[in-house]
């Protein structure tokens, strides 16, 4: 599975972004899809994740009741709605599939996109 992440920019404090993850291959439904985000001088720090139909979505506090993930598998994209951006939103966001249910950890996924900057003025 590759997968390409895309949908980043500039927004200002309040704005909304939607980042997509696009992936290639036919067995994308067999996978679940995280989000991840990396800040300069920061770890990379889970975001949400949501499993391979769909049916379980999990996101990190920070942005629980902000971001919403969905999956589309016969565009075989997940998405990444963000609403309500605060400058500590500013970073690199990262998809990554894994076979597992879910993860949390980035060393249990397997493949993931280039990343796309999403940068939040004050």
């Amino acid at each position: 599975v590759q997968l390409q992440a895309s949908g980043g920019g500039l927004v200002q404090a309040g704005g909304s972004l939607r980042l997509s993850c696009a992936a290639s291959g036919r067995t994308f439904s067999t996978y679940a899809v995280g989000w991840f985000r990396q800040a300069p001088g920061k770890e990379r720090e889970f975001v949400g994740a949501i499993s391979k139909s769909g049916g379980s979505i999990y996101y990190a506090d920070s942005v629980k009741g902000r971001f919403t993930i969905s999956r589309d598998n016969a565009k075989t994209t997940v998405y990444l709605q963000m609403n309500s951006l605060k400058p500590e939103d500013t970073a690199v966001y990262y998809c990554a599939s894994t076979l597992r249910f879910i993860a949390y950890s980035p060393s249990e996924y397997t493949y993931w996109g280039q990343g796309t900057q999403v940068t939040v003025s004050s």
